[in-house]
């Protein structure tokens, strides 16, 4: 009996599990079926179609129109003019960074060299237009083209503009950013002494303007402020370390927590030796989650997914980070409260209730004067709270309780409207500039938040023990109150990343290092840190103090995803007395302090150096040779000073190598290459298009040579082919996890491909020094093909 039910037991688990295999196919097909009409592969007369087999986009929402009509938003007369710009692509931006020093010798070269030859230029009878600054932005830094990205990426005639671009954009040197995105960091006002944090940072973009901010002062090796970079999303602070890791600074740390619960940051109390202090901020920017209806003009699936029920959801969760940023500010700093959204529920609606709440202790700037020649519409001071079928609530009282777990109180225009001067907010419609929709509002805080508690060190809201809803007046009424920041905090998932460990005084690490590059005692060098407990210290990391007290006071509070520049870089080699070479990235922050392994050059020595793989010794000027040889093997930091009196507009330029026995090379990457010769008068896309063909060349010779052994050698020269081309240049680093790529530059970084075995060509270093002399040009550059790349 056993036996029989055991069989009629497995014969109906196969039955389901036939049964589920059924559905999870058909359900496979139906959603790649779906997925088909989504692309437009299918269609059956529901959508248009397009020339190019994509459904046509619909640039319309008719409960979007009905609503932002009711609401006032735009002024009269200029509505058609808005929802027309609405349904245009969003033109292409972008920013030259502001705190490098050859800023403005970049933006000459752009004028020079790719605006001027834009000038009425035809394409399949679309005129482009000449690229135009900003007129609002600083010094010409940010600049439009009234075209959208896929336009750039499409016209021939702009193929050497896009490919400038994404090499400048690799650099560091320009950021792709959307103009209205810009506002919030110039209202800001970052000076390079203030503690800034960015609640809402992710992508990056803001980020890395206030990053610019900091390092404005070029008399100063780094700043004493910093900008702590904080994101909810795991995922997204990966990328957001991307975007800031192109600006080598030593003062930014990202972290990954709930913007709403903030956690207390302590640190040293300078007046109470011994003591700790809660650190507050000078700046703090809330570009919050919003419904991005501003955003219409390049995300078109809004138009589709737009409802009035976006803005009620979005709310609460907008008045949580706002007040938590208020909490964090410094009394007699500065906030911004931004977000990409027309909806007053989402903007005026946020700023009225905090202001409210704050009594007196917050306070809106006036930023009328501010950026002249942005053009804007003032804050609404009354809006209408209205329901997804357009039905109007006048206020609180008569809003059904059935949806008062959704409509808010906070939603409502306060009383005292005029007397916040809500006004004093700043709406950017479309239509103005050709730009992107947004709202900012900067804010004052004037003393402490009545709701925080004198001398408590946890900035944690006093939340109300009832609920969402309840009886404040006796009179039977119930009437929403404003909870604040959840007490259970979000539990994070993701990476489990390496600690921050610092030098101590005593560092066995340092003196050698310190000796071989002649860094002097003065060099703050406790503020260097490691990532790793065991084995050996492949990259050693740089920061200013001020992270350094964050870090190190808060590592069980803090979930620190990144930070630091990297300084100096594992470099084992027999011949060489240090085991550490220096990295690209830190050499701004670290050339003032090198007294050793300098080389100066002339313009035409970088050129050598940054155009050919390894070049011979002999190859540079005399002077610059009698430099190297006296250095010896190992690190070199290679330094172009350009003569003041002939070239005045030319900056310094750094460049880190390393010096072999008779060879050196550059330790740049792609972008930074390119950008260098770029300010030496070398035409990059020529370099490119040069290397190519003859990679090509040796590709289609070496596979005609070699029979036996055709796939082998077919394999290696693709891998070359691609080091070549710059598809793994040295000193990129992997945005999810860096010290992937350090490990194995480190392991191969020992002397620039002279006295280490190409496994494939059998050319060892002995064997190429004893055959320089007797060897042809073409020999000799066969042989350096044939040795390794880092």
């Amino acid at each position: 009996m056993f036996g029989l039910n055991r069989i009629i037991h497995i014969n109906s688990i196969h039955t389901c599990w036939k049964t589920f295999s059924s559905i999870g196919k058909e359900a496979n097909l139906k959603s790649v079926a779906e997925m088909g009409k989504r692309r437009g592969k299918w269609n059956k007369g529901e959508r248009t179609q397009s020339k190019g087999g994509y459904p046509d986009i619909v640039r319309a929402n008719e409960a979007f129109e009905e609503y932002y009509k009711a609401q006032g938003i735009v002024p009269e007369g200029e509505w058609d003019q808005f929802v027309s710009t609405l349904r245009e692509n969003l033109p292409a931006t972008f920013r030259i960074t502001g705190f490098k020093r050859h800023a403005q010798q970049l933006l000459g070269f752009l004028k020079s060299h790719y605006f001027n030859e834009l000038v009425d230029v035809k394409v399949e009878g679309l005129t482009i237009q000449k690229p135009y600054p900003l007129p609002w932005y600083p010094d010409e830094l940010a600049w439009q083209l009234n075209l959208s990205r896929s336009n750039i990426r499409k016209i021939p005639a702009l193929e050497k503009l896009h490919n400038f671009l994404i090499t400048e954009t690799e650099s560091g040197n320009i950021s792709r950013q959307e103009a209205v995105s810009m506002i919030p960091p110039l209202l800001l006002d970052v000076k390079p002494h203030h503690k800034v944090l960015d609640v809402c940072a992710a992508p990056g973009s803001k980020t890395g303007q206030l990053i610019e901010m900091l390092h404005a002062d070029d008399s100063q090796t780094w700043p004493e402020g910093f900008v702590v970079a904080n994101d909810s999303d795991n995922k997204r602070c990966y990328i957001m370390v991307h975007q800031a890791k192109r600006l080598n600074s030593p003062c930014v740390m990202i972290v990954n927590q709930d913007a709403t619960v903030m956690p207390v940051i302590e640190v040293p109390d300078d007046k109470n030796d011994g003591e700790m202090k809660q650190l507050k901020f000078d700046r703090v920017l809330c570009d919050v989650p919003c419904s991005a209806d501003g955003t219409l003009r390049k995300n078109y699936v809004v138009w589709k997914r737009w409802s009035v029920h976006n803005g009620f959801t979005l709310h609460p969760l907008q008045m949580n980070i706002l007040t938590r940023g208020a909490e964090l500010l410094e009394i007699g700093g500065k906030l911004v409260y931004s977000t990409c959204s027309f909806n007053p529920i989402e903007d005026e609606a946020v700023v009225g209730a905090l202001l409210s709440r704050s009594k007196g202790a917050m306070e809106l700037v006036d930023c009328s004067k501010d950026l002249p020649h942005l053009k804007r519409v003032n804050g609404l001071t009354k809006w209408k709270v209205l329901n997804e079928n357009g039905k109007e609530f006048p206020n609180y009282e008569e809003v059904p309780f059935k949806n008062r777990r959704r409509i808010k109180e906070s939603m409502f225009p306060p009383e005292n409207a005029e007397d916040l001067h809500l006004e004093r907010c700043i709406r950017v419609l479309p239509h103005q500039q050709n730009t992107g929709g947004f709202f900012i509002a900067v804010l004052q805080k004037t003393k402490g938040l009545p709701w925080m508690k004198e001398g408590k060190q946890s900035a944690t809201t006093e939340v109300d023990e009832s609920s969402d809803v309840k009886d404040e007046d006796g009179d039977g009424k119930r009437k929403a109150t404003f909870r604040g920041p959840p007490s259970k905090r979000r539990h994070f998932e993701g990476y489990k990343e390496d600690p921050f460990i610092f030098f101590k005084e005593d560092e066995e690490l340092w003196p050698p290092v310190r000796k071989f590059f002649g860094i002097p005692e003065s060099f703050p060098n406790t503020q260097l840190l490691i990532r790793c407990e065991t084995g050996k210290k492949r990259t050693i990391y740089f920061v200013n103090e001020a992270i350094k007290q964050i870090i190190s006071n808060n590592q069980n509070k803090l979930k620190v995803i990144n930070s630091g520049v990297r300084m100096f870089c594992r470099s084992n080699s027999p011949d060489v007395d240090c085991n550490f070479r220096l990295t690209q990235e830190g050499s701004s922050s670290l050339l003032p302090y090198v007294s050793n392994r300098l080389v100066y050059l002339t313009k035409n020595d970088v050129i050598t150096l940054l155009t050919e793989e390894n070049p011979f010794v002999h190859k540079m000027t005399e002077e610059s040779r009698k430099q190297i040889n006296d250095n010896g093997q190992g690190s070199l930091m290679f330094v172009y000073d350009p003569p003041q009196d002939t070239c005045p507009e030319e900056n310094r330029i750094v460049v880190v190598g390393w010096r072999g026995k008779t060879s050196v090379r550059s330790f740049v990457s792609k972008g930074d290459r390119h950008h260098i010769l770029r300010m030496c008068g070398v035409d990059v896309n020529t370099l490119v298009d040069k290397k190519t063909k003859q990679i090509k060349g040796a590709a289609t010779t070496s596979k005609q040579n070699n029979d036996g052994d055709g796939d082998k050698d077919e394999e290696d020269i693709d891998e070359d082919e691609d080091e070549k081309l710059g598809d793994a240049e040295d000193g990129e680093e992997d945005m999810m996890k860096d010290e992937t790529e350090e490990d194995s530059l480190n392991e191969t970084s020992e002397d620039a491909g002279e006295g280490v075995v190409n496994k494939d060509s059998k050319v060892t270093t002995d064997e190429t020094n004893k055959e320089e002399d007797g060897l042809n040009k073409d020999a000799k550059d066969k042989i350096e093909a044939d040795k390794p790349q880092l």
